[in-house]
């Protein structure tokens, strides 16, 4: 408590325990200083919160709550029975190639929705180019993958069964092996109104299963609700230098904790693993390197982070940020004439002291919790 009280602040606390000062004055004193005031603030509306740190260009959305509804397309409405299906679906390994790997293999609940790893590992142990993110909270996002190549969770959900790295499936054979498996029949015609097994109705059910994923009971969320009392004071000062300082809402705002775009921070080297990030879709050279901010949710509970898997823990990845990341130089011969990824113009070294980056993870810390999980379903047969 010491190291965060002002030089009048710990004078007041020696003379009381000198005793020439009430121990009543000091507690009113403790409670009118610029850190106390502070704290009283951000547990009031956030109406009256300090207004946060946001650079020229930026539209930042106020810190909220999930809402409580994830939405779901026209054409693959929510059902009940297609979250079962989904489920079995999700763990169901024989839609592999190799009838190994499930989407539960990189996406496991014990393990957050993500797999503890820093690069996936698919097909025949090959290794994957991005680390596997949480699939919880996945059915709010606009763009799905780390370069957001996919417009839908549908999308999504093909484009992981065919990847030759990944489950490296033909999904019509895949298709094939399920209708195959008698006890599946059931579940489709409840689904899907009759039997028939294709790679349109897994990847519904599947993406109708993840939509399901959601995780919105952190310390973070109650606060918001007005459980003011569900973040200590370290974890509000954590939330002031987030909104400040630490210049996080630039990029992390909104209910999700994300504004969706795609941002290089000096994470991918020219030419090593997947170095083109968002300019593979896109072909813009401000996209070379980019890749889209991800939600902070649950974040502590899905070590690694980044999309390289390059932070392996918290104190990593702050510790990154404050020194403001990197800005990777030109190559002689780059092999190609694809461009130079240059750092975001949002990432900008920080001067935060050891206190500042303990309440900064301590509230980054307040945005996890139980999140949900489930055991993998009998195998049907």
């Amino acid at each position: 408590m010491m190291k965060r009280l002002t030089g009048h602040g710990k004078k007041m606390i020696m003379a009381m325990l000198l005793g020439t000062l009430p121990i009543a004055a000091l507690f009113l004193t403790l409670r009118s200083s610029p850190e106390a005031q502070l704290i009283e603030r951000y547990r009031g509306p956030q109406s009256e919160w300090p207004a946060p740190w946001i650079d020229e260009g930026v539209t930042a959305a106020p810190l909220a709550t999930l809402p409580p509804d994830v939405p779901h397309p026209t054409d693959n409405p929510d059902s009940t029975a297609k979250r079962e299906l989904g489920k079995r679906l999700f763990f169901e390994r024989r839609l592999s190639r190799s009838e190994q790997i499930a989407c539960a293999s990189c996406h496991d609940p014990d393990l957050g929705w993500a797999d503890g790893r820093r690069l996936a590992i698919g097909h025949n142990r090959m290794v994957g180019d991005t680390n596997s993110p949480t699939v919880v909270n996945v059915g709010y996002l606009q763009e799905i993958f780390w370069d957001g190549r996919a417009a839908s969770l549908e999308e999504q959900v093909i484009a992981s069964l065919s990847d030759p790295r990944e489950m490296a499936a033909d999904p019509e054979r895949a298709a094939t092996r399920i209708a195959n498996i008698s006890g599946y029949a059931p579940l489709f015609s409840e689904a899907f109104g009759d039997s028939r097994v294709n790679a349109e109705r897994i990847a519904a059910a599947v993406a109708t299963f993840m939509r399901s994923l959601r995780f919105a009971n952190t310390p973070f969320d109650r606060f918001m609700a007005g459980e003011t009392d569900q973040l200590d004071e370290r974890q509000i000062r954590g939330l002031h230098l987030f909104r400040t300082e630490a210049r996080c809402m630039n990029c992390h705002h909104g209910p999700l904790l994300s504004d969706e775009r795609y941002h290089h921070l000096g994470t991918s080297f020219h030419n090593v693993g997947n170095f083109q990030g968002r300019y593979r879709v896109t072909g813009t050279p401000e996209d070379v390197g980019a890749f889209r901010t991800p939600p902070l949710r649950g974040a502590a509970s899905t070590l690694p982070l980044t999309h390289s898997g390059m932070a392996r823990d918290l104190d990593t990845l702050i510790r990154l940020y404050e020194m403001g990341w990197w800005q990777n130089a030109d190559l002689d011969d780059k092999g190609n004439n694809i461009p130079t990824a240059r750092l975001s113009p949002l990432i900008k070294p920080l001067s935060l002291s050891r206190q500042d980056r303990e309440d900064l993870k301590a509230f980054i810390e307040a945005l996890d919790g139980p999140m949900p999980y489930m055991l993998p379903p009998d195998e049907l047969h």
